[in-house]
């Protein structure tokens, strides 16, 4: 019997009222029983095929054993008795044209391990969660007024087995990484794209199966596994989410039933000239019920905590990276696709709606307006945004020697003029230690000395700035060498100094953030904020304040750029008495010279830059220090 479809609008099987956006439920491959026979049902999405048929072990592979029926939809529908999980299938289709294409399953649960591309029946309620507690509690969260410390992880290179795998399982990986993850006081993990993908290479970003996890680390039930035990430690999960493009592999999405199905017809708007890969057609129905159920799919079967929104400026302009005459204009003659604008408004305002405390991050590299703003004042509703302004400009101003540094000062200062028009995350990603742009402290100029303390001065002042923080895995040991998807981190590091030292300066760093109320209470609030003198060119000192949401707490930062150490340097403070230093970077624990201030200094009443009272401290050499009063 054919499933009953609401024919007003694809995808939507009838429901009660307010449910959306859940084609997983329904399409692919899903194990049942009829009339008590087990086996697995399918349904696939190809209106232009003729012809539609389950391949597996059962039928040898052979096109035409087990025929789909068809339906006005366009939906091929079917049950096959005897099929059960861990089953490998596929689709193969006869075109309009009689040729024969076989294609895995776009709503997969599961694939082979590359580079098979077969599809695996999978029973993803057979997994039992464990982790109540923290969804209650995420669903009370508010991230605007809470610590937000992402590290960065791509599965694959983390860590490798010494054994003859490739690599180690997710049941493994998590073991390994909620220890890690809480050791150094990591918030929450962030994991490059663990839909199902072809090539290693791409880093997950060229996704074939928006629904299966990739079978590089083993079962959907292993990765289910990882993200609960994260949970149970209080830790959140993350995931890189890609709906901007899809690759051309034969076997995946592109040209499904012999026809542009999910892709537009026209190169101009179905091709991305820098990947070579298809843009989705985001104004047909289908495709975008097919995204925004993926969206879906990760928060509600995985309890995925948040989705980081990859190559958001490819998907909101028509013109992105393309010359003149090779784009077409949108409807109103503009280089926006509204189609894609619509789609991203509609996911946040599902996700958000359908899952309390869960957040959508963007990677967005243009001064776009409103990303992370409200949909209802005109914003694209994400939770966040990621400030690429702030990553270039302190990069850019680190590689400089600091004997020039004073001629670059602006590069320092001005992020603030436009830090509070949107909900920034400060990244230092993977995007940034690779194709040979160096490890974070290869870019640092000087000699080792200056390198780790300027890397040190890095993280001090990612820390320093109003924004919710992001480290790439590797940096927190100030590995040498830049990242390499086909290697590991440079672990035997740890047993140098210098870079536990780097590494002991990320973990109190996470501790202090995430202790001090002025560190995370008012991050996107401009009273959170306040320079005490951003304009000290000359010196290379910046220094300033932040605030708790109710400027009941306060903490003083002073940051010295400069190999120079400044003894006797007069800072403006708000309040009179005493001020520990409750972390310095050049201290010797974290690899420094360990010149400071014998732990805190008394102010006076002398005003300095409109401040009545005033301290004097020491500012040790590319450092920084932070006070408490």
């Amino acid at each position: 019997m054919s499933p009953e479809w609401n024919h007003q609008e694809f995808g939507s099987f009838v429901e009660p009222p307010g449910r959306c956006s859940t084609l997983y439920r329904h399409l692919g491959a899903h194990v049942d029983e009829q009339d008590g026979v087990s086996g697995t049902s399918f349904r696939v999405w190809a209106p232009n095929a003729r012809e539609v048929s389950v391949t597996c072990d059962q039928n040898r592979w052979q096109h035409g054993s087990n025929r789909l029926s068809p339906s006005d939809n366009g939906v091929w529908w079917g049950f096959l008795p005897g099929i059960q999980a861990g089953e490998k299938y596929k689709y193969s289709l006869r075109d309009f044209q009689g040729d024969l294409i076989e294609k895995s399953d776009p709503f997969a649960f599961a694939a082979e391990y590359r580079p098979a591309t077969a599809s695996i029946v999978c029973d993803l309620d057979a997994y039992s969660w464990n982790d109540g507690d923290w969804i209650k509690r995420r669903a009370k969260s508010d991230w605007s007024r809470q610590p937000l410390s992402i590290y960065e992880v791509h599965l694959g290179s983390w860590r490798r087995p010494k054994d003859d795998r490739d690599f180690y399982s997710y049941e493994e990986l998590a073991e390994m990484l909620v220890e890690y993850c809480l050791d150094l006081g990591y918030t929450h993990i962030q994991l490059m794209p663990v839909t199902e993908y072809p090539f290693d290479g791409s880093w997950g970003y060229q996704v074939t199966g928006y629904f299966a996890p990739t079978s590089r680390f083993g079962s959907p039930h292993g990765f289910m596994h990882l993200v609960d035990l994260f949970h149970q430690a209080g830790i959140g999960v993350l995931a890189d989410w890609v709906p901007g493009h899809f690759p051309n592999d034969p076997h995946g999405l592109g040209r499904f039933d012999g026809t542009a199905l999910f892709e537009h017809e026209d190169p101009r708007k179905g091709v991305h000239p820098d990947w070579d890969t298809y843009i989705f057609n985001y104004g047909r129905t289908e495709v975008r019920e097919f995204l925004l159920s993926s969206a879906r799919f990760w928060c509600d079967r995985y309890h995925i905590d948040g989705l980081r929104v990859d190559a958001v400026a490819s998907m909101l302009y028509l013109d992105y990276s393309r010359p003149y005459g090779q784009w077409l204009p949108n409807r109103e003659g503009g280089r926006e696709n509204l189609d894609a604008i619509t789609l991203l408004k509609d996911a946040n305002t599902m996700l958000h709606r359908e899952f309390p405390g869960a957040m959508t991050c963007a990677e967005e590299s243009t001064s776009w307006p409103g990303v992370s703003r409200a949909i209802s004042d005109g914003g694209l509703g994400f939770t966040m945004k990621w400030d690429m302004g702030w990553m270039h400009d302190t990069l850019g101003y680190l590689r400089h020697e600091p004997v020039h540094r004073k001629h670059h000062h602006n590069e320092l200062s001005f992020r603030m003029m436009y830090a509070f028009n949107e909900n920034f995350v400060l990244p230092l990603s993977h995007d940034e230690v690779v194709h040979g742009k160096k490890s974070l402290i290869s870019q640092m100029p000087g000699d080792e000395w200056q390198q780790f303390a300027n890397l040190r001065l890095l993280y001090g002042y990612q820390y320093a700035m109003p924004g919710k923080k992001l480290l790439f895995m590797g940096g927190e040991m100030a590995q040498w060498l830049e990242w390499d998807h086909d290697g590991e981190v440079d672990w035997v590091l740890c047993e140098f100094p210098r870079h536990s030292g780097v590494r002991n300066l990320i973990r109190d760093l996470n501790h202090v953030y995430q202790d001090q109320r002025a560190l995370h209470e008012a991050d996107f609030a401009e009273d959170g904020f306040q320079w005490i003198h951003c304009d000290d060119s000359e010196h290379s000192v910046i220094s300033l304040l932040r605030f708790s949401a109710d400027r009941e707490e306060c903490l003083v930062f002073a940051l010295n750029l400069t190999p120079v150490p400044r003894e006797g340097y007069r800072l403006g403070v708000p309040e009179r008495g005493y001020y520990r230093e409750i972390l310095n970077s050049d201290a010797a624990f974290y690899g420094g010279s360990n010149l400071g201030n014998a732990g805190g200094v008394y102010s006076v009443e002398i005003p300095a830059y409109g401040f009545e009272q005033s301290i004097v401290v020491t500012l040790p050499p590319l450092g920084m220090i932070i006070l408490k009063p």
